[in-house]
């Protein structure tokens, strides 16, 4: 039996129990793939990541209770998080070697700064059904790393009931997630807001997520025309990000809560 140290944190949150949750996992050398996703089942959150340490940074893996993940924006910061404040990590950046290439975690004043590459969504056609899936039409489809459907007033985001079982056959059939997107407004300060919804991967709807904004980013920016974005994700929870659009990557910033340190033993 082995014991190992774990932590879960709210990212993009800047109290607990908002944001979205994730554990962390800080091991020596990798563990059995099968062993990391039974411990992700086990801790039932949307991604648990576990991380070693390789050449200056950290190899970085992501797991949801059903799959390993290429991808995934807050447990990547609650990573940073753990190594920063917990683990003494004292170099001004972090550099994961991750599925999706190297990836970069930084700090600026509270906010820690997650350097992403953009995946810039592209007009499809709608897809057969994503009405009834969503109960509600999009106003126009893209599709990039995910589906991206578009609406006209965030309120309709906001009051959007997924039709459940529809919605996994449709991100099943897709073999990606879903994105619920429209423009903020003056009074909120947010320059858009989203759902994220990845039933495909064990996720109904994911509190907050940075993986969809590299997808949601680059295609307000372009709409808007400009480059920095106040994102917000409109989930129960709710989460903020800051982005920047920076040619190819973008750079998210958000904050990171403690919620919980403990052992685990497997």
């Amino acid at each position: 039996m082995t014991d190992l140290t774990i932590f879960q944190v709210d990212a993009f949150a800047d109290s607990v129990f908002e944001g979205n949750p994730a554990a962390v996992v800080p091991l020596t050398s990798w563990l059995p793939d099968e062993l990391m996703l039974a411990i992700a089942a086990e801790n039932n959150l949307a991604d648990t990541a576990f991380f070693v340490p390789e050449g200056e940074g950290y190899g970085l893996r992501w797991f949801t209770p059903t799959a390993e993940v290429p991808l995934c924006g807050h447990a990547t910061l609650a990573s940073a998080h753990v190594l920063f404040t917990h683990l003494g990590f004292s170099k001004p950046e972090i550099i994961f070697q991750t599925k999706s290439g190297p990836l970069t975690v930084g700090r600026d004043g509270d906010l820690y700064v997650m350097d992403f590459p953009s995946n810039m969504p592209k007009p499809t056609m709608v897809p057969d059904g994503i009405a009834d899936v969503l109960g509600a039409r999009p106003a126009m489809v893209l599709k990039s790393k995910s589906i991206l459907a578009v609406f006209e007033d965030m309120r309709q985001v906001a009051a959007l009931q997924p039709d459940v079982a529809k919605l996994t056959r449709f991100c099943n059939e897709m073999g990606m997630g879903l994105i619920a997107t429209a423009p903020g407004d003056d009074a909120s300060g947010w320059d858009c807001a989203s759902r994220f919804f990845a039933p495909h991967v064990g996720i109904p709807e994911d509190p907050v997520t940075g993986s969809a904004h590299t997808v949601i980013v680059p295609f307000w920016a372009k709409r808007l025309g400009k480059d920095d974005i106040t994102a917000r994700q409109i989930s129960k929870r709710g989460g903020t990000l800051f982005c920047t659009v920076k040619g190819a990557r973008i750079l998210m910033r958000g904050r990171a809560v403690d919620y919980l340190k403990g052992t685990l033993t497997v």
